[in-house]
């Protein structure tokens, strides 16, 4: 199965062309804004690496969020366009499980907290469970919360040894139930496409997960920003 997977979801623009577990092709920038410019030329360089045409593809794979408004509009704007004009499938993956799956393969197991920035005063939090072979499973659904919220937010999951994940672990230094560390700086699109290669686009749909509101409104006023609103 050959899967093109990207993420601009969080601090930085990434893509790959993945086979089977391979890994054909990469690109990859940090940052934090911009990725509206520099996607599609990532995605055509990586065709170009790997030789492949639209053709032999099998899939899209795409972050659907938590994370930037903005990223993640881009993310999925080109995976529509793209699957207009080739005819394939989009396959939508949460932000916080590539997390969970990059730490699960890295060799971490029981308790897997992810925490992402969400660049305010709270972090989006998910935790999973991976098992002896690395099985993962949610145990809650993802939120949005302060740092002070997550060692009670342990508690209540019943949580009392964790791992924590994903690109805000430093935020969490000093947190008891959270024995092990994994930072990532952003998501692997390999691991993305491993991650679309067991699923459908019905199973998996790329439909944006909103944890909170956007931090931009729809403009009043002539097609401007309202400049009262944080824009991202």
């Amino acid at each position: 199965m050959r899967i093109l997977a990207f993420d601009t979801a969080g601090n930085g623009c990434s893509v790959c062309l993945w086979q089977d577990g391979q890994t054909l092709a990469l690109r990859t920038l940090p940052m934090s804004h911009g990725q509206a410019e520099q996607l599609i030329p990532m995605i055509a360089a990586v065709r170009e690496d790997s030789g492949l045409g639209w053709q032999d593809l099998d899939a899209i794979a795409v972050t659907i969020g938590p994370g930037s408004f903005t990223g993640l509009r881009v993310g999925l704007a080109a995976a529509q366009g793209l699957t207009l004009a080739t005819g394939l499938p989009v396959i939508g993956i949460t932000t916080l499980e590539a997390y969970a799956r990059q730490a699960a393969n890295a060799g971490h197991r029981g308790a897997i907290l992810v925490a992402v920035d969400a660049r305010r005063d709270d972090l989006y939090l998910q935790p999973f469970h991976a098992d002896d072979a690395g099985s993962l499973r949610p145990l809650a659904p993802p939120l949005a919360a302060p740092v002070e919220q997550v060692a009670p937010l342990l508690a209540d999951w019943g949580i009392t040894t964790a791992t924590v994940t994903g690109d805000a672990t430093a935020l969490l230094d000093g947190i008891a139930a959270l024995t092990a560390s994994h930072p990532q700086a952003a998501v692997d699109p390999a691991c993305l496409a491993g991650l679309a290669a067991g699923r459908s686009a019905a199973e998996a749909p790329a439909i944006p997960l909103y944890i909170r509101p956007p931090d931009a409104a729809i403009p009043q006023n002539g097609g401007q920003l309202r400049p009262d609103v944080p824009h991202d």
